[in-house]
């Protein structure tokens, strides 16, 4: 979809928006519209069920004298509340409605809207194409008979803006963001014949090109790290498993602060091994690489909008599959920190993935924070829905950052602790620990617990992203399938805390 910021009116479009707010308030734009239609935009609006709540939409036929089809009167709710994100919420909405009914092009007149003075006209129009973009994502990759009622059809989105360039700067930066959730929803998306460890590590190289150093280690280098927890995971798998190191060095010269660091599990297909999962619904494990898919994301957002800050990605890319070779109940693995491991479960495989990436990145880099991101349990979702991601910490104020970031971007994060009777759990007879706690218990908790025994005195904050991954259904920026959730929120916390401390600016702003 085609995004353009103009001065003017569009010349031309199918579809022309408006705006009204709660109680039926019709927008300044929307009332200028109404005059050039002797009254029949608030003769429609008090007609029916419209109220201008957020995001409803009313879908009338242009009247003979405008030179477009439809006009569209887009619901904005509450005008007091009227922040970023609503404003990114109402962009996705109509952009999705536009593809429903067909249109090709529309045109919004952003400084008609009478929004409010929380955003400037500028960052309103920024935030409204962003959503429209956000929402706009498909992946149709492998559909070769799509009727015409199911293909996109939204091309062209013109906003009318006075402050032109200084929405096309707000927008440009924000473009960068959505670039790295839309390769994220693609990884996530794709089927784990095409994307596996070797594959999948091809895609993070491709970021070479927009100047993160990219280094990709295969099995022997791995061995010689002594990362057996990590190459236990795939050793049932004839796919040589990996791990991908993604540097972006963007802090101005002369900088001397540590990385920000980002760790992502990637079990590109997830069988659960000899502990193997049922077979309904298995075809979801190929998004087990979703925090792999997160941290590459990311990057390609940090290095595509210049960020001002030097930040380190790691992904440790396995496929855990059943074989003669393949690791087993009760088998004991040495991690690279030296800690030993009785697996329990082969399907509680990814903690021992991100243990050995956790260990390595915060040897190696000393990172004054580092953030994991797995699909690790399903008890999170029990916990948790498909709403927000399970978010746990050894480090308050780091917590409260990410929340806060999750918060801005409509990306919600719940912190659930941890402690001392919960690290009880997972002691082994055998080995320095077990890779499950006692039962069914605490799952999510106790699988955070076994990764802080990797982390030393990092401040570091685990995020289960398993609920949150996948949408089984649309929301205003989000469409059915691959999320991206974590792109958006791991940007904005870079944005705010480690970016603005840097230009002496407060965290919190837009």
């Amino acid at each position: 979809m085609k995004i353009v910021f103009t001065a003017k009116p569009a010349a031309k479009a199918d579809a022309f928006v408006v705006a009204a707010f709660d109680g039926r308030s019709l927008s300044p734009g929307a009332r200028a519209l109404d005059r050039a239609m002797d009254g029949a935009l608030a003769r429609a609006v008090a007609a029916g069920r419209f109220t201008g709540a957020r995001n409803q939409v009313l879908d009338l036929p242009a009247p003979a004298g405008l030179d477009v089809e439809r006009v569209i009167v887009l619901g904005l709710g509450d005008r007091a509340r009227l922040d970023a994100l609503a404003i990114e919420k109402a962009g996705g909405a109509l952009a999705a409605h536009l593809d429903r009914v067909g249109a090709r092009e529309a045109a919004i007149d952003i400084g008609a809207l009478g929004a409010g003075r929380k955003l400037s006209a500028a960052d309103q129009a920024a935030h409204f194409a962003h959503g429209a973009r956000l929402r706009s994502y498909r992946f149709d990759k492998y559909r070769t008979r799509m009727k015409d009622d199911e293909k996109p059809t939204l091309a062209g989105l013109t906003v009318t803006v006075p402050e032109t360039r200084a929405a096309q700067a707000a927008f440009s930066r924000l473009d960068r963001v959505a670039d790295g959730v839309f390769l994220t929803r693609d990884l996530v998306s794709e089927p784990a014949n095409v994307i596996y460890p070797e594959t999948l590590a091809a895609r993070a190289k491709e970021l070479s090109a927009l100047g993160v150093d990219v280094e990709v280690m295969g099995e022997a280098r791995l061995r010689k790290l002594g990362m057996g927890a990590l190459l236990a995971v795939g050793q049932g798998s004839s796919r040589e498993s990996h791990l991908v190191v993604m540097r972006w060095n963007g802090a101005p010269k002369g900088s001397k602060a540590a990385p920000v660091a980002f760790v992502g599990k990637g079990v590109t297909f997830d069988t659960g091994g000899i502990s193997i999962k049922p077979a309904g619904g298995m075809e979801d494990m190929k998004w087990d690489m979703g925090g792999a898919g997160v941290v590459i994301g990311l990057m390609k957002a940090l290095a595509g909008r210049n960020a001002k800050i030097d930040a380190v990605g790691v992904i440790g890319l396995v496929e855990n599959m059943p074989s003669s070779t393949a690791q087993r109940p009760g088998d004991v693995v040495t991690s690279m920190s030296g800690q030993t491991i009785e697996v329990i479960n082969t399907d509680a495989e990814g903690r021992l993935v991100l243990a050995d990436a956790l260990w390595y990145c915060q040897t190696t880099f000393k990172p004054r924070a580092m953030v994991d991101l797995a699909t690790l349990t399903g008890a999170i979702i029990i916990s948790l829905g498909s709403y927000q991601a399970g978010l746990f910490s050894n480090d308050e104020r780091l917590a409260r950052q990410l929340k806060a970031a999750g918060e801005a971007v409509g990306e919600a994060v719940w912190p659930l602790p941890l402690g001392e009777r919960y690290d009880k759990d997972i002691n082994s007879d055998i080995a320095d620990m077990k890779n499950v706690g006692k039962n069914r218990e605490a799952g999510s908790i106790t699988a955070a617990q076994f990764l802080k025994r990797f982390v030393g005195d990092t401040p570091w904050a685990h995020l289960d992203i398993a609920g949150v991954t996948w949408s089984k259904a649309a929301t205003a920026t989000v469409p059915k399938g691959g999320t991206g959730f974590g792109v958006r929120l791991l940007d904005r916390f870079v944005a705010d805390v480690y970016e603005k401390r840097a230009s002496g600016k407060k965290p919190g702003g837009k």
